[in-house]
């Protein structure tokens, strides 16, 4: 087994909320920053990244009832929703993950906040926690939809 994630960082956790103003005004509350916004209408969500010294805290609030993040809301309530982690080269990872039998969502990359490549590891392979792998690029560049005003 190759492990590909020895060299991998925290990226940021992700917790569900079904008010995002109410989650901003919590952990503003709790010493964070004004977090960066984020609109990703293809995931069906609206997210709030308060970024830390070591990875982010993004609040996900969902846009779309038939979403994942939509679906988790309506199952679990709002929560924990999942752990990221930082690769190096995130299609390298996924083919040697896929080859050591590790159950994917993803089996190739996709675009997600900051216009970054993810994938979704399958919780039943990590003890029961959605894992999220994220390729930052090399330049740190950081893209995507953000919203303003709000």
């Amino acid at each position: 087994m190759n492990h590909l994630l020895i060299s991998a960082r925290l990226h940021h956790i992700g917790v569900v909320v079904a008010d995002l103003e109410i989650g901003i005004a919590t952990y503003t509350a709790l010493g964070f920053d004004q977090p960066e916004r984020h609109s990703i209408p293809e995931q069906g969500i609206n997210a709030a990244f308060f970024h830390l010294a070591a990875g982010s805290v993004e609040l996900l609030q969902p846009t779309d009832p038939e979403g994942a993040i939509g679906r988790f809301m309506a199952k679990r309530g709002e929560g924990f929703h999942h752990v990221a982690y930082q690769v190096d080269d995130l299609t390298a990872t996924l083919a040697q993950l896929n080859a050591d039998g590790i159950d994917l969502i993803d089996a190739a990359p996709r675009r997600g906040a900051h216009n970054l490549l993810i994938a979704f590891i399958h919780p039943r392979a990590c003890n029961g926690v959605l894992t999220e792998l994220v390729q930052v690029p090399s330049a740190g560049a950081r893209t995507g939809t953000i919203l303003t005003g709000q």
